[in-house]
């Protein structure tokens, strides 16, 4: 059986019992996540089973709904054998009929990797569109407590710079025709149904834009910027940047944006949007690698520029990408907590963990 690794069990311990207080209503109730074999889900989930674990005498239910289109089923493999813990393997854009009643619902299944999203255009449209309405539809049917909807800063696009950092009521600047847009129209389509279940029904929803979250966890073939420095960085093969390495991003290690996703879910904040991320950063894509080649050390690897074969690999990428916290700071006093070079020193700590019980196992 497979586990998670050290540094993702350190994270979700200091999770929770920063949280537990506010996570408390959890306690004998159930909880469904939807994608909770990809990156940021599992950790939702990892939460809730370490608070079982130490410190709720009712345990709360904890229901994974995945198809495994881009998650992986081992990101969950240690929780199979939990009593609290059931895998539901579905495809969230078809209706999910449970035989058991659900208090709390995440809905963070979609396809978030531009590789496959473009793989999979009109599947990814599917879960972003049709997985929403039926996750509505449920929280409506079951009289759910809370719905967690989690969007993207994608549906931004290309911000201008006047609207840098970018705020939650920035209209963006987004094609609606382009490569990337299955995944940037459905996820603004996505967030137009949430806010009108909320209008019409008073769906407890509420929504969060990630802004480039990483750390343990990411896949290694996602195909994204952090994902593709880390393999490099584990192989120790030279960082390949497709681009001229001057477009930024903030950069936001998992467990502050977990803290913050959990922190909005457990509130009365029905009908809001908030940014997630870490905006006291905003870097380049070139001083990112520089970054993990630094924290690497001697023998240095090259940072070597390349054009991708792929010829609308950096069609509608933004150039610039960096949120507006004050909405988050205001209503919840949440600070980001992890610099970006000691969470890449935690991301790439973990890979190496991760490879090396993969070593070890295949010796014995």
């Amino acid at each position: 059986m497979s586990r998670i690794t050290g540094v993702i069990q350190e994270d979700v311990q200091a999770i929770g019992e920063e949280l537990e207080p506010i996570l408390r209503p959890l306690s004998g109730a159930t909880l469904l996540v939807t994608g909770g074999s990809g990156f940021l889900c599992s950790y939702f989930l990892d939460t809730v089973a370490y608070l079982n674990d130490h410190a709720w005498a009712r345990p709360c239910r904890i229901l994974c709904a995945d198809n495994l289109k881009s998650g992986s089923s081992q990101r969950t493999e240690h929780l199979a054998c939990r009593k609290d813990f059931r895998f539901i393997e579905h495809d969230v854009s078809r209706m999910l009929d449970l035989d058991e009643p659900v208090e709390w619902i995440i809905h963070g299944a979609s396809i978030a990797s531009p590789l496959i999203y473009r793989r999979y255009p009109l599947e990814t449209i599917d879960v972003n569109v049709n997985g929403t309405r039926n996750m509505l539809d449920l929280a409506v049917k079951q009289r759910a407590r809370s719905l967690l909807y989690l969007s993207t800063s994608e549906i931004y696009g290309n911000p201008d710079s006047a609207h840098i950092p970018t705020a939650e009521g920035y209209w963006g600047n987004v094609s609606c025709t382009g490569p990337r847009a299955c995944y940037d129209e459905s996820k603004r389509l996505a967030e137009t149904l949430c806010l009108t279940y909320f209008r019409l029904f008073k769906t407890p929803v509420k929504i969060v834009r990630p802004f480039n979250v990483y750390g343990p966890g990411l896949k290694l073939d996602d195909g994204r910027i952090i994902p593709d420095l880390m393999r490099a960085a584990v192989s120790r093969q030279p960082i390949i940047l497709y681009s001229d390495g001057k477009p930024t991003r903030t950069f936001c290690y998992v467990s502050d944006a977990i803290r913050a996703m959990w922190s909005i879910m457990m509130s009365d904040q029905n009908g809001a949007i908030f940014n997630i991320g870490n905006d006291q950063e905003e870097v380049t894509i070139h001083q990112v690698a520089e970054r993990v080649r630094k924290i690497l050390g001697p023998p240095w690897v090259e940072i070597q520029q390349r054009v991708n074969q792929d010829t609308q690999y950096l069609s509608d990428n933004p150039q610039r990408r960096c949120p507006d916290l004050t909405r988050l700071r205001t209503r919840f006093q949440w600070e980001p907590k992890v610099p970006l070079t000691d969470g890449l020193a935690r991301t790439l700590q973990s890979f190496t963990q991760k490879c090396g019980a993969r070593e070890a196992g295949s010796r014995g």
